[in-house]
């Protein structure tokens, strides 16, 4: 197959970066981009080397792929149009904003044996990439997401936002089916919940708890898998990975000196490179992507759970 012509919808603060990479990538035509401001769109085109379409209905016929980084209240339409017209589709999460819209994507998707992959980017993040190996048979997690407050995201709360990430991710490593969801949350800056804390119980017997806030000055990003054998640290902005486990010889522990610690050899490009990479390799060699529209759908009606079961 020759390059895929690409193109994206949405070139705001995470889409411009997604155009970056599409216009460099050595499978990808990069068309341009789609954006409902004229003056940020010919920006970010021209940097692109690319055009600049004022609707989606311009690029249609011209791409085989595209991303939508638009708000998410407007994934669902954008991304049935494109669907329909028999063009693949990179959505940033969540997929959408209720489970139905979702189901409706996948099987529209299904029906024109379209890739349709969701941009759950931890997974793509060289820090759990290097990890994930070493996640066995988790018994507790513990994951802290933390950032300064975004007027952008406004529309949305922090559970959609930013807990959505780890509810992907632990859904992933996990592998049970959710028996309880118990949430807490407070509206800080926003109409919707800026400060949330959930508790997650498996049928394995495994929990998860999650403490994510956008009204702290300081960012941070970790997770923590505690097995029977290891404990696996994850620090998503640092990129970085450690296993801790007991020394091969040592069978009953004295003390510290008894667990070895492996720091873990990370990629170092940036996370939305093997993100696109995968979805263009997908395309390429019609492969189920890592990020299926279902894989979205679950973490989207998980997130739904942990915002019906909230307490304020």
């Amino acid at each position: 197959m020759n390059k895929i012509n690409t193109a994206v919808i949405g070139v705001g603060s995470l889409g411009q970066h997604h155009a970056r990479i599409l216009s460099q990538h050595e499978n990808s035509n990069f068309i341009g981009v789609v954006d409902a401001s004229q003056e940020r769109g010919k920006q970010i085109a021209a940097a692109c080397k690319s055009a600049y379409f004022s609707s989606v209905d311009d690029i249609i016929g011209k791409v085989n792929a595209v991303v939508i980084a638009v708000p998410t209240p407007y994934h669902y339409d954008i991304a049935k149009k494109l669907l329909d017209a028999g063009v693949h589709c990179l959505v940033e999460k969540p997929i959408t904003i209720n489970v139905e819209h979702a189901d409706e994507l996948i099987n529209i998707a299904k029906e024109k044996k379209l890739i349709l992959q969701v941009g759950h980017i931890e997974r793509f993040n060289p820090a759990f990439t290097a990890a994930a190996p070493y996640i066995k048979d988790p018994k507790f997690i513990e994951a802290v997401r933390v950032g300064p407050y975004d007027p952008r995201m406004k529309h949305i709360g922090v559970v959609l936002d930013l807990m959505i990430h780890d509810l992907d991710v632990i859904l992933t490593i996990v592998k049970s089916k959710v028996l309880s969801v118990e949430s807490y949350g407070a509206k800080v800056f926003s109409e919707h919940e800026d400060r949330a804390k959930a508790r997650i119980r498996f049928e394995n017997g495994c929990v998860a708890d999650i403490s994510i806030n956008r009204v702290s000055f300081e960012r941070n990003r970790k997770m923590m898998v505690f097995q029977n054998d290891s404990f696996v640290n994850i620090d998503y902005a640092a990129k970085t990975a450690a296993v801790y486990a007991r020394k091969n010889d040592v069978r009953d522990l004295q003390s510290m000196t008894d667990i070895e610690i492996k720091n873990l050899e990370v990629g170092t490009k940036e996370q939305l490179f093997y993100e696109l990479d995968h979805f263009l390799s997908c395309i390429k060699d019609n492969k189920i992507p890592m990020i299926t529209g279902e894989n979205g759908r679950d973490a989207l009606k998980l997130a739904h759970d942990v915002l019906k079961n909230m307490q304020y």
